[in-house]
């Protein structure tokens, strides 16, 4: 059986990760998979890029203009949501590409940012060959916003989009639904996959794909990368204090909006306040950070901008004693299971898939949404709790289900039961 990967890029954010990674899982377990992206990052032989030329990186650079320009110039409601709502009005047909036409089992991703338009999507329906579409986002079944916030509009036609500055009963939130409405409408061929069981049941709910079959399979990680490694020589290389309690903040952009930086700005002055005592406390941050002022954190920071490279972001995660991630709307965040496979518990709210990945006070703390202060009572908890026990049960939750070959094998049953 042969399977086609489909993804915008195969490096540089969560999707792309996941992605990536799934691509190994598979290969691991002696599955003939390839991944199509529109742009390469890795060098790995299995990966195809299309913008491989002067005139293809041309023209996906128009593509990612004419979708987000008019939007940026005519229905942006501010700067926040500018890369949270996705038109898909252009892309390339990849219909006649050799890994489409050869493949048993097209297995779309994320393919937005001018890579596939909703017509585009429609031809690879249109093939008739099984469709798998794993969903790393809401943008699947809205008309057009990757998270919907406290909008129901998706269970309905969507349409007066809080995002955008015009809304009203036929703006581009309706259209965007109805184009994917038509998309669907003839529809055998796909089956649905989420990350993350929240995710499933809020797809279950959508008006646009309720009626076909949605499956709940989490994403891969390698756990020979993603291990725990030596505290001290991870501190030593970065000249990190050996002996200060460390907290760990990471994202691909830590200045998006529904990361919640602003939360755990209060969190660690909270922290301070109340709970520090004479401990010595150190913040470590990682990630593109174009806009944020690290001197509101009350704690000395280290900031470590971009990792790229997986072993790195491994030895991170494990000089730090915590990891925190104050995301407002999470599906199943790479960052937590690389922390938690690194043997690093994690501070984490509790919403969207999160709760699936953090037993409560069992291998990290869940936070009552948005409360800064109960954020501030996990850090100390964890900090001051029992570290080995901790350490443990988080690196036990990573093997007991987000391995490759767990994940892989899930995969592999359900490729197998939509081509029969």
């Amino acid at each position: 059986m042969k399977v086609t990967l489909i993804n915008t890029a195969d490096a540089g954010g969560g999707a792309p990760a996941a992605c990536f990674r799934l691509l190994k899982a598979l290969v691991s377990q002696k599955t003939d998979a390839r991944l199509l992206v529109q742009y390469k990052k890795t060098n790995d032989e299995r990966v195809e890029g299309i913008a491989t030329t002067f005139l293809s990186r041309l023209a996906a650079k128009v593509n990612f203009m004419r979708e987000r320009i008019p939007f940026i110039l005519f229905h942006e409601k501010d700067k926040s949501v500018r890369f949270a709502f996705s038109t898909a009005n252009a892309g390339i047909n990849i219909k006649n590409h050799q890994l489409v036409k050869d493949t048993d089992i097209i297995h779309l991703h994320w393919t937005n940012s001018g890579f596939l338009s909703v017509a585009d999507l429609k031809e690879l329906i249109n093939t008739g060959k099984p469709i798998v579409w794993t969903l790393h986002d809401m943008w699947t079944f809205t008309g057009g916003c990757h998270y919907s916030g406290t909008c129901d509009g998706y269970l309905r036609e969507c349409g007066n989009c809080p995002f955008l500055c015009d809304p009203n009963d036929n703006d581009i939130s309706h259209q965007g639904w109805l184009r994917k409405a038509a998309m669907y409408a003839d529809a055998r061929n796909v089956t649905f996959v989420t990350c993350s069981q929240w995710l499933a049941g809020v797809a279950k709910q959508s008006s646009l794909i309720n009626n076909f079959r949605i499956e709940a399979i989490p994403n891969p990680i390698d756990i020979n990368i993603f291990s725990p490694k030596d505290k001290p020589t991870a501190r030593r290389k970065r000249n990190i204090d050996p002996q200060a309690k460390i907290i760990l903040f990471g994202a691909a952009n830590i200045n998006d909006r529904r990361k919640g930086i602003s939360y755990l700005v209060e969190a660690l002055k909270i922290l301070k306040q109340q709970y520090q005592g004479d401990q010595k406390i150190e913040i470590v941050i990682f990630g593109k950070n174009k806009h944020f002022d690290v001197s509101e954190l009350p704690f000395e920071v280290h900031e470590l901008n971009l990792i790229t490279s997986q072993d790195e972001l491994a030895d991170i995660y494990s000089l730090a004693d915590v990891f925190v991630t104050p995301s407002l709307e999470d599906n199943l965040p790479n960052t937590i299971m690389e922390a938690m496979a690194c043997g690093t518990p994690v501070v984490a709210f509790n919403t969207g898939g999160i709760p699936e990945m953090i037993d409560h006070e069992q291998n990290g703390y869940l936070a009552a949404f948005k409360d800064a202060t109960d954020m501030a009572r996990g850090l100390a908890e964890v900090l001051n709790g029992p570290a080995d026990e901790l350490a443990t049960r988080a690196r036990k939750k990573v093997l007991d289900n987000y391995t490759n070959e767990k994940v892989g094998q899930q995969y592999i049953n359900l490729y197998n039961s939509v081509s029969n």
